[in-house]
């Protein structure tokens, strides 16, 4: 997806929880910002000024620590907290259940399981109006 994503025009940003992930990422022009996906500070300045956000829920169930979230529920409730607080425009869910509400207005839920899902989050991100 982020392969997809970055483009000369386009500033692609990722947060990461793995150093190796973060370098292989910068390599390849994505701005990365390292730390611990459940806590919404972070992430939140990591959000800043950025047009639209794409929250993997694969992220929030895989084994890795979080500091600041007992489960899932808590760190997708997190990051709705982060996008809200960072005045993001559109957020973009990659999710097969129903995510947290988040404070704007353009949101969208892409089934992780779509077998085009790269292309997918590439036109909701580059619509004018979702």
């Amino acid at each position: 997806m982020i392969d997809r994503l970055l483009e000369p025009e386009r500033e692609v940003r990722a947060f990461v929880t793995d150093p190796e992930t973060a370098a292989r990422l910068r390599e390849r022009g994505a701005k990365v910002a390292l730390g611990d996906i459940s806590d919404d500070s972070h992430l939140a300045g990591a959000c800043l000024n950025c047009f639209t956000v794409v929250l993997v829920e694969e992220a929030a169930r895989d084994d890795r620590e979080r500091a600041f979230a007992p489960d899932v529920a808590a760190v997708l409730a997190s990051w709705a907290r982060a996008v809200g607080s960072a005045s993001v425009q559109r957020v973009i869910w990659l999710t097969s259940g129903d995510p947290p509400p988040v404070k704007t207005d353009q949101v969208a839920v892409v089934d992780p399981s779509d077998p085009d899902i790269a292309e997918r989050v590439y036109e909701i991100d580059a619509a004018r109006q979702i």
